[in-house]
């Protein structure tokens, strides 16, 4: 594995470990809705807050990483001179 697929490993991890972060928090202030006084309101906003920064963070790294394997199938598919559409979903799936 060289330096670019260890990249692209640790990245998909990362996106991995995001998506579960944002689960467990999503399930922490859905079980937590009843607590609404004191110290728990301002902590779930604080939460509700990094949630969302959270998930444009995610959907960031989705689309970068979307782009990554769009530009690879393209590179693919002229290196293999892929005309036809069938050439080149097929290609995309390889």
């Amino acid at each position: 594995m060289d330096a670019s697929d260890t990249k692209i490993v640790t990245q998909q991890r990362l996106i991995g470990d995001l998506r579960q972060v944002i689960e467990n928090a999503e399930d922490l202030l859905k079980n937590t809705g009843h607590y609404d006084h004191g110290l728990y309101h301002t902590a779930r906003n604080k939460l509700a807050q990094a949630l969302a920064v959270a998930n444009q963070e995610l959907e960031r790294c989705e689309e970068a990483q979307l782009e990554r394997m769009l530009d690879a199938t393209e590179q693919a598919c002229r290196q293999h001179g892929d005309r036809t559409g069938e050439q080149r979903v097929l290609r995309a799936f390889h």
